[in-house]
């Protein structure tokens, strides 16, 4: 192979692939046509004498070659981004995009915030948000699939570092109507008597709740198990209650007929950290990114 003349474009279109296993998805990404695409990963799959990905039902599926040319190549890629980024970033000028990883959690009380606000200071700046769901999250950063990671993990190693971004509080989640929120508070007993609704996509340990009525003899009955987007319409106009973070509880709460109570107990609290590859602490835009985090949970 002649090096001289090899296209590192190339190589950005087959990581592009192989992270959408589409390539309409993967030319939108580069601001590429699909043929486009299809010509520059032929041109690759004839210089290494493989092809690379193979058409399933399922999307373009990798070949081991292709499987073991992703890491290295991947590494690169981003090391080559931040060693040729400017030294600084201006938001309001430069068009670039963001990878992040968010649980359920952050997906519904952080992202929201932080998109208005990118879209407010940046508007040539994309969020391209994923669920975290069984990603392994520290390779997609090692590999720089992700750049930033939102969940509950606080201790990063050697190659990835951890901030602290918020800590929440539990709360009961109920209709408007309910009769139980016609009072100031919620009982110890009104909370067991009532049906549960339990969240099964927040991956939260709500053991302590059933430990908590346990200790008092009580016992909760769980009507239904339900992602959080199901919540709302399980809510309204039911006698059940949910527990969830106040942070979520208050954003539906503000456009939905529905209200929240503290617990009738103590309860842990909901922390949440962002993550992100140690070779990316002192990037510009990065750097921009974390601090606009920090800035829309602070509510400045």
């Amino acid at each position: 192979m002649n090096w001289n003349a090899f296209d590192l474009n190339l190589l950005v279109v087959f990581d592009a692939v192989m992270q959408e296993k589409n390539l309409t998805r993967a030319g939108r990404r580069l601001g590429l046509s699909q043929p486009a695409v299809s010509h520059a990963l032929a041109r690759l799959r004839h210089m290494l004498d493989d092809e690379l990905f193979v058409r399933t039902p399922e999307g373009m599926r990798p070949t081991p070659r292709a499987e073991r040319m992703i890491g290295p190549i991947r590494a690169a890629l981003r090391e080559l981004e931040v060693s040729l980024a400017p030294d600084a970033f201006d938001p309001a000028q430069q068009a670039r995009s963001f990878t992040i990883a968010a649980n359920n959690y952050a997906a519904r009380a952080v992202i929201p915030a932080l998109a208005r606000r990118v879209a407010a200071l940046a508007p040539a700046v994309v969020l391209d948000v994923r669920p975290l769901g069984m990603l392994h999250m520290l390779d997609q950063l090692d590999g720089g699939a992700v750049e930033l990671a939102l969940s509950t993990l606080t201790e990063g190693g050697d190659r990835f570092k951890c901030a602290a971004l918020l800590e929440d509080e539990y709360v009961a989640m109920l209709a408007a109507d309910n009769p139980v929120a016609a009072g100031p508070e919620l009982t110890i007993r009104q909370f067991a008597e009532l049906p549960h609704i339990a969240v099964t996509s927040s991956g939260d340990d709500t053991h302590f709740i059933d430990d908590a009525l346990a200790e008092r003899g009580l016992a909760r009955f769980v009507s239904a198990r339900v992602p959080l987007h199901s919540l709302i319409l399980m809510l309204i106009g039911s006698s059940a209650l949910a527990v969830v973070p106040r942070r979520v509880a208050a954003d539906l709460a503000a456009i939905c007929p529905l209200t929240l109570r503290a617990l009738p107990f103590p309860a842990p609290p909901v922390r949440l950290s962002m993550i992100w590859h140690r070779r990316l602490d002192n990037h510009p835009a990065h750097r921009w990114l974390r601090a606009t985090l920090r800035a829309c949970v602070a509510g400045t």
